[in-house]
């Protein structure tokens, strides 16, 4: 089993690919080990619209990320290395720091978040 230290690593860095968009958005939960960004105002059913957010658990760390799931073009993105490491149909786990999959979620980070402003969904 992995020491947590090196699971608060790649959750920090997992974290930091939601630093452009998250003053946009509100932090429904930001702790140690859960962080959660939604949208500031409702927009579905009267409720805010989850974007996507940094899970630690027992034995990887997760990254959620809803524009993928919503998003054809999204997926048809994402390379063979990093659908690996998808668990579900917007999730993705990691046990270490993967610098070059990192840069992939960061380039869909940002998709989606450009997806998410022209859906109005702030």
């Amino acid at each position: 089993m992995k020491a947590v230290s090196e699971f608060t690593e790649v959750f920090a860095a997992l974290k930091k690919l939601f630093a452009k968009q998250a003053p946009k958005l509100f932090a429904k939960i930001d702790k140690p080990d859960n962080y959660y960004l939604e949208s500031k105002t409702p927009t579905f059913r009267n409720r805010p619209m989850y974007f996507g957010g940094v899970r630690l658990g027992k034995s990887y760390v997760s990254f959620y990320l809803m524009s993928v799931y919503g998003s054809p073009e999204q997926m048809k993105s994402i390379s063979p290395a990093l659908k690996k490491r998808m668990q579900g149909k917007a999730c993705f786990n990691f046990k270490k720091v993967e610098p070059e999959l990192f840069g992939e979620l960061q380039k869909l980070v940002d998709a989606g978040y450009k997806d998410f402003v022209q859906r109005k969904w702030l």
